[in-house]
């Protein structure tokens, strides 16, 4: 897929990530949006998965840390089949697996998520367990930037370093944004990059709408050898809609019909922009 399919696909994938939203009534919108361009990028140029095949011993494991935002990683998997699309329709309907967080239940998740600060730490014990076992598959982690107040982050972050696991990829959905306010005023993590490279990461920084960019941090090993790689993926929360981008009222919420067609309408406008 080159880069400019890719981008239309990442257009396409918004617009799916609304209609579900606005068909379940519920949604985290703003994040979702932000990051589709990296879970674009992982399920479609970077994780050895194989829907068919989910189980694989050898596979690389994805955890989402940033649970809340599922709509955009339901619709990336089901984009790349690991489940039909029309079982989305059931999103947050009684009994559905397909809930606002990530859960076993669902063919390809790796782990229930959503509690934050959670993933990056079951991810070093992944990574710590392919090590000690030599196999060679990858883990990879999504972390939301408000959820970077959660302690157990920095207590898994010096265990990723101590152990010197080169295996392991952690990349931030950096937007700035959490549901309260800009993150500089609720509790200011930053600067973040010089807080992992103290804590023994390896650190790169990106335009996190960049799939050319995003593509290169991810797919060509380890940022350094013998230690893990932290990619700090730049992006907009609302990443595409003129009226959700940086708005924090976004950060969960659901479209009314008007809102909604307008969304759509400027998506689709945008595919003609993409070069």
């Amino acid at each position: 897929m080159t880069d400019h399919q890719l981008k239309l696909k990442s257009i396409e994938l918004r617009k799916k990530v609304l209609k579900y939203i606005y068909n379940a009534k519920a949604g985290h919108t703003g994040g979702s949006l932000s990051s589709t361009d990296i879970l674009n990028v992982l399920f479609n140029r970077v994780l050895n998965v194989d829907p068919e095949n989910p189980k694989d011993p050898n596979r690389d494991r994805y955890i989402q840390s940033k649970g809340h935002c599922v709509e955009a990683l339901f619709a990336t998997m089901a984009d790349r089949g690991f489940f039909p699309e029309s079982d989305l329709d059931t999103l947050c309907k009684y009994q559905s697996h397909y809930i606002g967080h990530p859960t076993k239940k669902i063919n390809g998740v790796e782990q229930n998520t959503g509690g934050l600060g959670h993933g990056l730490p079951i991810c070093v014990g992944e990574a710590l367990a392919a090590k000690m076992d030599e196999k060679s598959h990858r883990v990879y982690t999504m972390l939301g930037d408000g959820e970077l107040a959660e302690g157990s982050n920095w207590e898994a972050a010096l265990a990723g370093a101590h152990y010197k696991l080169d295996n392991l990829y952690a990349i931030l959905d950096y937007n700035k944004q959490q549901i309260t306010g800009d993150n500089k005023d609720v509790m200011n993590t930053a600067p973040v990059r010089d807080k992992f490279e103290a804590f023994g990461w390896a650190v790169k920084e990106v335009d996190g709408h960049d799939v050319a960019a995003l593509t290169e941090a991810l797919n060509t090993g380890p940022l350094e050898a013998g230690k893990p790689s932290l990619i700090i993926a730049h992006t907009i929360k609302g990443k595409g809609v003129s009226f959700m981008e940086r708005n924090i009222k976004w950060h969960h919420g659901v479209p009314s019909p008007e809102q909604f067609e307008q969304a759509q309408m400027e998506l689709t406008k945008s595919m003609d922009l993409v070069n």
